[in-house]
């Protein structure tokens, strides 16, 4: 199996000292639908910086960006939704509840709480070891945003109700569009297997990100580098501005929608000189790609995946001895035990 060329960054057992092990990925994020990424409520702008377009291209320009929440949110709950049906959500014992996000009660004793951390709670904090940045887009922001009329019409089929008022309910929103590609870099510090298995199965398998995610917010997630060593990738930034320097060069078209072929051409081209920065030790090839992404289905196929899950879940129980308010040890308890 391809894991196995990462096991000098993979942690045998969790520990709860760092080591310096690390494993960073490069994922390209595209829409399959009409998406909002904004930070307040409706009618808001998207989320857009200005920033250099390129390493050696110094125009300025405004760049969609996926933050750090917006990406990992919807994957922590995808993979608790499978916690929460396999009854591995635990209880927090001082608190008598089972475990959940923005509650400030985690169970502390979780698959989730040990791997994404926990700022609240019990006796202590549990830093994230699933490292993530803002993700950018490609292209510039005005050239992928679409501006959609939001109507309500009343039931006779008109914006005006049978005395003839006319509908308040008339809005125009910003959307950013289909086929916009966001490239992210993710870093994991320390994880074993499994804890790799699970976390990359919660990116490959959210689709829906952003506002309104029940309609709109589709996106695919592909993994494209698979690297170990013991610092840092480059950022997702400076991944942004290889690629857009590269296809700049191209004779393909710098402009919306890029054809995917090439896109994902200049991807792998920018990041197959990354084993040459400090502290990045190997790539994967692509063979190897494919295999260690067809590891993570396998463990998530539903044949096996109670058994992955389960397993994983044990391999913290030497660490889940918490002391109650009157100074004494519990077990933990899972949801509905």
């Amino acid at each position: 199996m391809s894991i196995e060329a990462l096991n000098l960054f993979l942690a045998p057992s969790y520990e709860n000292f760092p080591k310096g092990r690390t494993i960073g990925i490069v994922v390209l994020r595209t829409t399959q639908s009409e998406t909002i990424f904004r930070t307040e409520g409706s009618g808001e702008p998207m989320c857009s910086e200005y920033v250099q377009a390129g390493v050696v291209d110094f125009t300025s320009i405004p760049r969609l960006v996926m933050t750090k929440r917006k990406q990992i949110a919807p994957e922590r709950r995808r993979g608790r939704e499978f916690l929460r049906s396999h009854n591995l959500l635990h209880t927090a014992p001082k608190h008598n509840n089972i475990c959940a996000l923005n509650t400030n009660a985690p169970c502390e004793m979780c698959i989730d709480c040990f791997l994404y951390g926990f700022a609240a709670g019990g006796e202590g904090a549990q830093k994230s070891r699933v490292w993530t940045e803002d993700a950018f887009s490609i292209l510039p922001a005005n050239d992928v945003i679409g501006d959609r009329t939001i109507n309500a019409i009343f039931e006779t089929g008109t914006m005006r109700d049978e005395k003839g008022n006319p509908s308040t309910a008339l809005n125009t929103s910003e959307y950013i569009k289909p086929g916009v590609h966001f490239l992210d870099v993710v870093t994991f510090k320390d994880l074993t297997a499994d804890e790799l298995r699970y976390a990359l199965g919660n990116i490959l398998l959210t689709s829906r990100y952003g506002a309104v995610s029940s309609r709109i917010g589709r996106m695919e997630n592909q993994i494209l580098g698979v690297f170990g060593g013991f610092a840092e990738l480059p950022s997702s930034l400076e991944l942004v501005q290889g690629v857009h320097d590269n296809l700049a060069g191209s004779k393909d078209a710098l402009e919306h929608p890029l054809q995917p072929q090439a896109l994902i051409t200049a991807i792998e081209s920018v990041i197959a000189n990354w084993t040459n920065k400090r502290g990045v030790s190997i790539q994967l090839s692509k063979n190897q790609l494919d295999e260690l992404i067809a590891d993570v289905d396998k463990h998530w196929a539903l044949d096996l995946q109670f058994e992955f899950l389960n397993r994983l879940d044990e391999s913290y129980q030497p660490f889940r001895i918490v002391k109650n308010s009157d100074g004494q040890t519990t077990k933990s308890k899972k949801a509905g035990k």
